[in-house]
This record gives structure tokens, C-alpha cells and sequence, in this order.
């Protein structure tokens, strides 16, 4: 089995080279933006085939791209035309069950691509050299340019780990090049025996993370010391967006970066320590997919509906479950998802459902049934636990892991 990683690579360029992937980056972008206003004004096409046919040729003409990023290009432009058209049916959809009132209004208007990072295909446009160095290519050629990254993962690019494409990252404030290298490692191939103990994982705010396993253990991963810090960037975000001054902007930049960056070391922290704690297990995360559309949400435009509103977009679940994913392959763990459908309500013990076994949706769940008590995400954990280890009982019977038969759709 193969395992994706990314790898960070800090470039330390010269003034030139600096300057040739700058303009190298802002020619791309101009260049995403032409296809897709063409994409647009010829029927808001997706097919990134007939993009490439169509615009390859002024592509070459007017930003004096090499060959390999002017194919690069459509195939990008026609990638976001398709996303945008699977969630425009699925918006669709949900105003036909009655699920929301809002369009989707996502092409009305040719998508504009701001961000200047740029895709390179490795041994085309990149390739790696000897002492730490990279083969990069700019609109004035290559550029060999000395790189340092995490230990380990240089050691898997000089051990020969699968490469595949890269992206030319630009951190504006600190004015400098990132090279994010996309590496594909083997791991061991998962079965029941070697995966024989099963943890459920239970995510809210809260607790980013509550961990049961069957034996009775568990953990929790509380979000006090960082929820806090996620609404005053919002409540700041707000005034700012209010003011609409230049310098607003620039703060709401470095806001956002901060912000980004306090999520995503939080969650590579919580994920790490559940990876550890619990080696060569069947790890199982709710399956999220769709969670604002099956969770009732308040109508309203007052501030209290809002901020309850907001609450349920609040924390990148889905990065979180990500990176326990790929990091329990590294441990000879594996992460699957199962039905996340009321595991919060269900009593573990006689399996009684109803929202009355939560009072006031608090943290404390009482069995209307069996008067079973627990802490309520302790409880929802337990729930996807067993829930886990029906999916490797059917595993070790069947020889297939099957997560399709226990996901029942409300």
C-alpha cells in the first residue's frame, strides 16, 4: 500500500533566480485567468482536452510558457470548472429536497485564480540534483537551486521514494519560495491480525478529539486554550472586513495565515498523539461528508443565528481526519470512516435513540431508557468504536473491508 506525503522544501534562491520564478508564478496566473474566462465564455466547459486544444497555442504566444506548464494549465482550469459544476448539481439537488433555499452561485461569473502558485511535473519541469539541489524550470530556463527541508523527508527524496508533482509555494510576508513536493512511500498491507485492537474517534468542539477504545479506555483532546483564540480572529476578521481600508486588508491577510496556521499545528498535535497511543489499530472517524446539509441548521439573519450557525463550520475536521489518516499508516494503523449518524444519542449499552438522552444538548448523556450516564462525547466515541469493530468483523469473516454496508443514510 502507498502512502502520500508532502514534503516542504525552503528554496534559498539569488536575487536572479528569485526574480525568475516570480515572474515564472505571475505568468501562470495570467494564464490560468485567460482559460478560464475562455472556459466560461464558450459554455463554461470542464473538459480540460479541448481547453488545451483551443488555448494551448496563445498560451505559448502571449505568456512564453514551456510547453509542459501551458498543459499544465487547462487541465488545472478544467479540474475547477468540474468542481464547480458537482457542487452546483448537488446545490440542485438539495433545493429540490427542500435541504436549502440558496443558489449556488459559483458560475456565474468566470472563476478568477488569485493564488500564483504554479504545478510542476517532476523530471519535465523539476528535477533533483546531488548536494541538496533542485532543477527548476522558469521562463528563462532551468535554475539550480539549493533547498533544506525536514530531515526525514530529504532522506526519502535521496532514498528514492516515488516523486510526483510539486507546487511553487510563495510566502508573501516572508518573501520567500517553498517547493511542496508530493512523495509516495509503501507501506505494510492491512489485515484483521495485524490490526487487532479498534479505537473510535469523536470530534466537536468542545474536545477537538475524544478517543474510547473497547477495552474502556479513553482520552480527550480538549479545545479550551485554542477555541478561544479561532473566535477572536473571527470577531477581529468581522471589524476588519467592516472597514474595508487598505490596511484592513493586509491585517486580514496576516490574520488569516495566523489563523490557519494555529488550526493546522493543532491538528497535526492531536493527531500525532492518537496515532501513538494507540499502534497497529483499526482506527474509526465519523464520516463527515455532507454534514452541513444532514444537520439542522437555524434560518435567520440576526446575530444569534448566526453565531450558532457558525459554530458547526468552526474547526477543519476533515484536515484533522486526514492527517490521522495518513499518519496511522505510517504506525501500522489504519483510519476508516464510519455512519457518524447519531452517535451522540444512542446509548451504547441498550442502544436506545433519542435526543431526550441528551439534556439541553450538553455534555452529559442519560439513557431515557436504562438511565445508562456518561460524558455525551465519551459516548459518541464509544458508539463509533463498536461500530469499527463491526466493520473488521465483517473484514476478518469476509476477507473484504466493506464500509458501504454500515453507512445508512438518514
Amino acid at each position: 500500500m502507498q502512502t502520500v506525503l508532502t514534503a516542504k522544501l525552503k528554496l534559498n534562491t539569488t536575487p536572479e533566480q528569485f526574480k525568475a520564478l516570480r515572474t515564472t508564478q505571475l505568468a501562470y496566473r495570467d494564464s490560468l485567468n485567460y482559460v478560464s474566462q475562455y472556459a466560461f465564455e464558450h459554455g463554461k466547459m470542464s473538459n480540460a482536452v479541448r481547453l488545451q486544444d483551443a488555448t494551448y497555442e496563445e498560451i505559448r504566444l502571449r505568456f512564453h510558457l514551456p510547453s509542459q506548464m501551458a498543459c499544465s494549465v487547462p487541465r488545472q482550469v478544467g479540474a475547477s470548472y468540474k468542481t464547480l459544476w458537482t457542487k452546483v448539481k448537488n446545490n440542485a439537488v438539495h433545493r429540490k429536497e427542500g435541504k436549502t433555499k440558496k443558489r449556488y452561485k459559483g458560475l456565474d461569473k468566470a472563476p478568477k485564480f488569485i493564488s500564483p502558485t504554479l504545478t510542476y511535473q517532476y523530471k519535465k519541469d523539476y528535477t533533483f540534483k546531488k548536494e541538496q539541489q533542485v532543477s527548476i524550470l522558469t521562463l528563462e530556463g532551468r535554475v539550480i537551486v539549493p533547498y533544506t527541508g525536514y530531515n526525514k523527508h530529504v532522506a526519502l527524496i535521496q532514498r528514492g521514494a516515488e516523486i510526483g508533482a510539486s507546487k511553487l509555494w510563495y510566502d508573501k510576508p516572508k518573501k520567500q519560495f517553498y517547493l511542496l513536493v508530493s512523495l509516495a512511500i509503501e507501506t505494510a498491507d492491512p489485515t484483521p491480525e495485524t490490526h487487532k485492537q479498534v479505537v473510535g474517534v469523536d470530534v466537536g468542539m468542545r474536545y477537538l478529539a475524544v478517543t474510547a477504545t473497547m477495552q474502556g479506555d479513553c482520552t480527550f483532546h480538549s479545545g479550551k486554550q485554542i477555541v478561544p483564540k479561532a473566535n477572536h480572529s473571527a470577531r477581529l476578521r468581522k471589524c476588519l472586513q467592516k472597514k474595508g481600508t487598505r490596511s484592513a486588508t493586509r491585517r486580514l491577510v496576516a490574520i488569516s495565515g495566523r489563523e490557519r496556521r494555529l488550526k493546522q499545528n493543532t491538528n497535526h498535535v492531536v493527531s500525532k498523539r492518537i496515532v501513538l497511543q494507540h499502534p497497529q489499530s483499526l482506527i474509526g472517524l465519523e464520516h463527515l461528508t455532507d454534514i452541513r446539509e444532514r444537520t439542522k441548521r437555524r434560518k435567520g439573519k440576526n446575530a444569534k443565528q448566526r453565531k450558532a450557525n457558525r459554530t458547526f463550520s468552526k474547526w477543519s475536521f476533515a484536515e484533522l481526519h486526514s492527517m490521522i489518516a495518513y499518519k496511522a499508516l505510517l504506525h501500522r494503523s489504519m483510519a476508516i470512516k464510519v455512519d457518524a449518524n447519531y452517535t451522540s444519542q444512542a446509548c451504547p449499552k441498550c442502544g436506545h435513540t433519542c435526543k431526550e438522552n441528551r439534556p439541553n444538548k450538553g455534555l452529559l448523556f442519560v439513557c431515557q431508557n436504562c438511565q445508562y450516564t456518561l460524558h455525551a462525547d465519551l459516548v459518541g466515541a464509544r458508539n463509533i468504536a463498536m461500530r469499527t469493530l463491526l466493520l473488521r468483523q465483517d473484514w476478518r469473516g469476509t476477507g473484504l473491508l466493506s464500509v458501504r454496508a454500515f453507512c445508512v443514510g438518514r
